[in-house]
C-alpha cells in the first residue's frame, strides 16, 4: 500500500477497513484508554471514508509491522490541519516525536497549511512535552470540556503557525 508519508523510522500510510478493529483494541489498551477518545468501529470507518480526513496506520520501516495510528483532519478553507488522536503501541523510541514533526512537515509543506494545532488532556505529561519541544503554543485551557463516564476531564489547546513552524525549522 503507498504511504502517505515517510519519516526516518517509519511508513505513514491511509488505513483500511480490516485495520478497524485493531485500531479499536490499541484504543482501549489500559496504557492509551486514558488519554484518548474511544471511537466506534462506524466512527473509524467514516474516517477512512471522508476525504479531509487522514486515519492512518503507523509501520516500522525495517519490520512493517504496525505499530501506531493517528487522526488528522484538513480544514482546507481555513488552511489548517487537526492533530486529531494519535495512539502508539510502543513507547519510549522516540516514535512519537517521529510522527508529530513528520505530520508537522507533510501539513505545512505538502497541504501548505497556515495552522497545526490539536488537543491534550492536562494530565497528558508526555504528550505535551513532545508538543511544547517541536515547537507548538499552548493556546488556552479548556476546563473540564470532555466528559468521560462521570469524569470531566480538561484539556489544552496546542497550535503552530506556518512562519513559526518554518523558523523553527531553518535553523
Amino acid at each position: 500500500m503507498d504511504s502517505l508519508f515517510e519519516s526516518e523510522h517509519l511508513i505513514i500510510r491511509p488505513a483500511i477497513k480490516e485495520e478497524i478493529h485493531w485500531i479499536m483494541a490499541l484504543e482501549q489498551k489500559d496504557e492509551n484508554k486514558n488519554f484518548v477518545f474511544q471511537g466506534s468501529y462506524e466512527d473509524h470507518l467514516n474516517e477512512i471514508q471522508e476525504a479531509s480526513t487522514d486515519l492512518c496506520i503507523i509501520e516500522e520501516k525495517n519490520t512493517h509491522n504496525s505499530i501506531g495510528y493517528f487522526i488528522g483532519a484538513y480544514d482546507e478553507s481555513n488552511d489548517s490541519y487537526e492533530f486529531r488522536r494519535f495512539v502508539m503501541d510502543f513507547k519510549g523510541k522516540g516514535y512519537g516525536t517521529e510522527v508529530t514533526n513528520a505530520l508537522m512537515k507533510y501539513a505545512f509543506g505538502t497541504l501548505r497549511v497556515n495552522r497545526f494545532w490539536l488537543d491534550v488532556f492536562t494530565y497528558n505529561t508526555k504528550g505535551i512535552h513532545i508538543y511544547e519541544k517541536l515547537g507548538l503554543q499552548r493556546d488556552g485551557i479548556v476546563r473540564e470540556g470532555y466528559k468521560d463516564g462521570d469524569v470531566y476531564k480538561s484539556y489544552y489547546l496546542y497550535s503552530i503557525l506556518k512562519d513559526e513552524y518554518e523558523t523553527i525549522n531553518s535553523l
